[in-house]
C-alpha cells in the first residue's frame, strides 16, 4: 500500500548497464517519495541518470536493484496510467492534430461521441482550436509540442514524464510553453516529474527540484521550491527566484568539475 498523498515511490533503485569489464552503474541507490498532484524537476550533469530514471519510473527500463511502485503497486513495464512527452515530438505525420490525439483513444472503450469530447477538450486546451485539421509539417515547433501535451493528457493518465520536452525549442517559444504546462497542470492536476538540463526552467515549473549527482547517478539535494502559484514569468527576477537559482547551479557546478577532473567529459 502507497502511504497517504503518495504517487510514487523510488525505493533504493539503481540501474546497470554493460556485461563485464564494460558494465557501469548509471543509477545508484535513488530513493525519492512524490506526492499525488505534485510537480517534480530532476537536473543534473549530463549522463547523471535522469532520463534513465525517468524510464525506470515509465516502466520503459528495468531498475538492476530496488523497486518502483506507483500508487502503491509494483512499476513492472508502461500502463495506461502513466503519459509521455519527450523532445523529439513523434507525431504521425499523415494524422491531422486531432487524428493524433485521437490515436491515444484507440484502444479505449469509450464510446466515439466521447473520443470526440475528448479531442476537442484537449485541443482547446493546448490552444490548437482552429488547427484540429492541419498536418504536423504545417505547424511551428511548439505547436507539434502542444499536440504532443494533448496526446499525452487525453486518455486521462494520472502520471506526466516529460523529458527535456520544451530543449529543441527558441526561448521565447519555450516560455510560453512554461507557462502554457502550467496551465493545463493546473487545470488537470496530474502529477508531473519533468527532466531539464535548464534550472531556471526546473524551477519556474516545479514544486521541488531534485539534483542529481554525477554518475553513478543519486540524489545530491531534493529541494523545495516555496514560490507562491499561480505563476508568472516576472518571478524569475525576484530575489527567492534567484536565490535558489544559485543553490541549483553551484550544486550542478559541483559536479561539473568532479566530472571533469576524473576526465568523463565529452
Amino acid at each position: 500500500m502507497s502511504a497517504a498523498g503518495e504517487k510514487v515511490r523510488i525505493d533504493g533503485v539503481g540501474k546497470i548497464f554493460g556485461r563485464g569489464a564494460e558494465e557501469f552503474l548509471a543509477v545508484e541507490r535513488i530513493d525519492l517519495s512524490i506526492a499525488a498532484n505534485a510537480f517534480v524537476s530532476i537536473v543534473g550533469t549530463s549522463g547523471c541518470g535522469k532520463s534513465t530514471l525517468l524510464n525506470m519510473v515509465g516502466g520503459l527500463a528495468e531498475p538492476s536493484f530496488g523497486e518502483i511502485r506507483i500508487d502503491g503497486r509494483p512499476v513492472t513495464g508502461p500502463g495506461r496510467d502513466r503519459g509521455f512527452v519527450f523532445q523529439s515530438y513523434s507525431l504521425f505525420e499523415w494524422m491531422t492534430v486531432a487524428g493524433n490525439i485521437r490515436f491515444a483513444l484507440e484502444k479505449s472503450r469509450l464510446p466515439a461521441r466521447e473520443k470526440a469530447e475528448l479531442v476537442a477538450h484537449f485541443v482547446q486546451a493546448v490552444g490548437l482550436s482552429g488547427f484540429e485539421n492541419a498536418y504536423p509539417r504545417q505547424l511551428s515547433g511548439g505547436m507539434r509540442q502542444r499536440v504532443a501535451i494533448a496526446r499525452a493528457l487525453v486518455y486521462k493518465p494520472s502520471l506526466l514524464l516529460m523529458d527535456e520536452p520544451f530543449g529543441a525549442l527558441d526561448a521565447q517559444t519555450r516560455g510560453m510553453m512554461q507557462e502554457l504546462l502550467l496551465k493545463v497542470w493546473e487545470e488537470h492536476k496530474v502529477t508531473v516529474l519533468f527532466v531539464t538540463h535548464d534550472v531556471e526552467e526546473a524551477i519556474f515549473l516545479a514544486d521541488r527540484v531534485v539534483v542529481l549527482a554525477s554518475r553513478p547517478g543519486n540524489v545530491k539535494r531534493d529541494l523545495p521550491v516555496p514560490l507562491p502559484r499561480p505563476r508568472s514569468y516576472e518571478l524569475v527576477t525576484s530575489p527567492e527566484f534567484s536565490a535558489l537559482k544559485r543553490e541549483i547551479l553551484g550544486d550542478i557546478r559541483e559536479e561539473t568539475l568532479k566530472v571533469m577532473a576524473l576526465g568523463d567529459v565529452g
